[in-house]
């Protein structure tokens, strides 16, 4: 660069500054939110008090203007699988931003999509090639179109309380009816009762279904599959033409305590894989559909098809850096051993709760994604609180526990579905001991609370009164 250039560049640089705006106009975030995006969303955060306005982040806290900090038991809903500003990650984008690509060009081949895809196929020996797109939904999306162009057949299963994406291809292979609601009609799906082989089978024998898609663990409830149900489903489905899809956008990526979620189970070798989320480093979206040679062979099966299915933002090369930063990271840091071993000490440490407190009814899950459920207590004066809490909205106590470990002991949870009293861990896969004693120690608060009638009653009144306000 000359040195008019440069000059140049600087000056184009000094007429925008982000840290100038936000400084000017970052107290408007509530209301600017209300005003132009979801006017739900503030609405809720007021309602429940999560209202908060964090100034900062790093690894797996955040921070607020007063130098209060919180621990991040969501990890953006999986998206931070490496905290929040990984240094490793962060420097890979400050170097491919200052390389100055020629980025996404359409007519050439650039190295990074290669390299990732090289490095993801090596934690997916019996997969071959990989689609990069910029989400687990696309992911999804392209799963289901490439399932249903390699069989020549429409229909594909999924399982009750399934949680695929929200696109329509998506949101056709999701379980839960408060998403599907309104947006008819959908694609051709069928549901079946997770772990049932004989509701598969049923499916199958009418010869036109393309594919079975699956979380090894589902997200909404926190629910394994059955041991040895993959496996079978996989048999089943290849003998009768059919494609197993694992959905692992969620669970993918160390989060279980193996690479893949499916890995758990021996001889699992599904023919198409979603990951995302994870992938990103937490900075920029993307999403990837790995799959088996004679899959994407016969998608893109001549020239005439070389742009069959794309993505206009797909494998740009600033996603691509992030994704060899983390699998970078997981290798060097041990990051998938790491997360059994801290996981299997809080799942433990929950679980030895259940007979001490006679709301909590089960913890259950692998490596860092772990639910709580709660359930109907055997004590009168708990059993006529409960009640009341079914009767008004089912969830309300799972929500009634989510407010008073970020208010009382700033930890930020979440309840695990509409209707349902489980709550959710899936903290980045960085958390430590120290995380681990912080989480218990308030759970365990927070349920004695409970148990002993405390204020954490009042607020579940408030939660009624505001249940019965939205029928």
């Amino acid at each position: 660069m000359t040195t008019a250039e440069s000059a140049s560049e600087s000056s184009q640089a000094g007429k925008f500054d982000i840290g100038a705006l936000l400084a000017e106009r970052g107290a408007e975030r509530y209301e600017l939110h209300n005003r132009y995006l979801n006017p739900q969303l503030p609405r809720m955060l007021h309602t429940i008090g999560f209202d908060k306005v964090y100034e900062r982040a790093e690894g797996a806290h955040f921070w607020d203007a007063e130098g209060n900090d919180y621990l991040d038991m969501l990890a953006g809903f999986g998206v931070m699988g490496l905290g929040r500003h990984h240094p490793v990650v962060r420097k890979a984008l400050h170097d491919v931003l200052d390389l100055s690509l020629a980025d996404l060009t359409r007519f050439d081949c650039q190295p990074l999509p290669g390299l990732l895809a090289e490095r993801l196929l090596v934690h997916s020996p019996h997969l071959d090639r990989v689609f990069f797109g910029n989400s687990g939904t696309e992911a999804v999306e392209g799963a289901l179109k490439f399932a249903r162009y390699a069989t020549g057949r429409p229909r594909v299963l999924y399982c009750d309380h399934a949680f695929h994406g929200l696109t329509t291809g998506a949101l056709s292979v999701n379980g839960e009816p408060g998403f599907r609601d309104g947006f008819a009609p959908l694609l051709p799906d069928t549901a079946v009762p997770l772990g049932d082989l004989d509701a598969l089978e049923r499916e199958l024998r009418k010869g036109d279904v393309a594919a079975l898609i699956v979380e090894p663990i589902q997200g909404k409830g926190v629910h394994e599959a059955p041991p040895g149900y993959l496996r079978a489903a996989q048999d089943l489905l290849h003998r009768h033409k059919a494609l197993l899809i694992a959905d692992e956008v969620q669970t993918g990526l160390g989060r279980t305590g193996d690479f893949y979620a499916y890995q758990h189970e021996e001889g699992v070798e599904p023919d198409l894989v979603c990951v995302a989320k994870a992938l990103s480093g937490g900075y920029v979206p993307v999403g990837a559909t790995l799959g088996k040679d004679w899959i994407f062979k016969k998608v893109f099966s001549s020239m005439d098809r070389v742009l069959v299915h794309s993505a206009s933002f797909g494998a740009n090369a600033q996603a691509m850096a992030a994704g060899l930063a983390v699998l970078s990271v997981m290798e060097d840091e041990q990051v998938v051993a790491h997360v059994r071993r801290v996981g299997d000490l809080l799942r433990t440490r929950l679980a030895a709760l259940t007979d001490r407190y006679e709301l909590l009814a089960d913890v259950r899950g692998r490596g860092l994604m772990i639910g709580i459920e709660f359930g109907r207590p055997r004590s009168l004066k708990l059993r006529s609180r409960w009640a009341m809490l079914q009767a008004a909205r089912k969830g309300l106590f799972a929500q009634m526990v989510v407010v008073p470990l970020l208010q009382r002991h700033r930890i930020l949870t979440q309840v695990s579905g509409d209707h349902l009293e489980v709550i959710k861990l899936i903290p980045p896969l960085i958390v430590d001991e120290g995380d681990v004693d912080r989480f218990v120690d308030a759970f365990t608060a927070v349920m004695d609370d409970a148990h002993e009638g405390g204020l954490i009653w009042d607020f579940g009144r408030t939660l009624v009164k505001q249940a019965v306000a939205n029928r």
